[in-house]
């Protein structure tokens, strides 16, 4: 359990993934959590925290500030216009896009997010200028299958002005509305416990990046029924190759 705990999973996820795997219920998350608070109650050894996802002492929200800047984007399309099936992640291919800022001024990564499957990327990037992002997600998403490219989503910030580059379908939040792009938002939430804002990322190197979005995507989920975004993807992945694939001959 602490090994899971250890690796940036949630008691949820530790607690989900025990019942898929022995096929019965073996702990409730809720007993993970009272048996960490009690550690660091009774040790009063602050480290036990950083056995929860968001390394707090006490359970509860945190409020968030800020919003998102509003900007004249050519070839734009408001999110109201996105296909229904995105909204209800019904369907693979609809993903999202923000990047991930740091203490150190013009440090970022930038984070591609797929809604059904809740696979992530992360990218370290130079710069935010238009058009190395744009070719970044380009990138990214050029050699999947049509059918994994259906719709990507941003906020109105001006480092996604050249997205009519990427070359799929792309729609962009409601002004001061970032939480409409609600997939990657968590996304980044959760990665901020290996990759806090403070950190130096001209200290990190890509493989570290590489290894956090590994780790993220192999973490059970309880909105996937705790099974991992990767499963998931891999599953979608190998079903659309196989669908778009020349039948054999005879």
């Amino acid at each position: 359990m602490l090994e899971a705990l250890s690796k940036g999973w949630s008691p949820q996820q530790v607690s989900g993934r025990l019942k898929l795997e022995r096929g019965q219920p073996v702990i409730g998350h809720e007993s993970i959590y009272r048996f960490i608070y009690a550690q660091l109650k009774r040790s009063n050894d602050g480290a036990w925290r950083f056995y929860l996802p968001c390394a707090k002492a006490k359970r509860g929200r945190r409020g968030r500030k800020g919003g998102s800047p509003v900007s004249f984007i050519q070839q734009r399309v408001a999110l109201s216009q996105r296909p229904p099936a995105a909204l209800t992640r019904d369907q693979p291919g609809h993903w999202e896009a923000d990047f991930m800022l740091f203490s150190t001024c013009g440090q970022s990564v930038l984070v591609l997010h797929e809604r059904a499957s809740r696979l992530t990327a992360l990218v370290k990037t130079a710069t935010r200028k238009a058009k190395p992002t744009a070719r970044t997600l380009g990138n990214l998403l050029g050699p999947l299958p049509d059918g994994l490219k259906q719709s990507l989503t941003f906020d109105n910030g001006t480092e996604f002005a050249e997205h009519y580059r990427i070359g799929l379908d792309t729609y962009f939040c409601d002004p001061h509305a970032p939480w409409q792009k609600g997939g990657v938002e968590n996304a980044i939430g959760r990665v901020r416990r290996f990759l806090p804002r403070k950190t130096d990322l001209d200290a990190i190197t890509d493989d570290r990046i590489v290894a956090v979005a590994r780790a993220y995507n192999h973490t059970p989920r309880q909105c996937l029924d705790f099974h991992t975004p990767a499963e998931v993807f891999s599953r979608v992945l190998h079903f659309e190759r196989e669908s778009t694939s020349p039948p054999s001959r005879g």
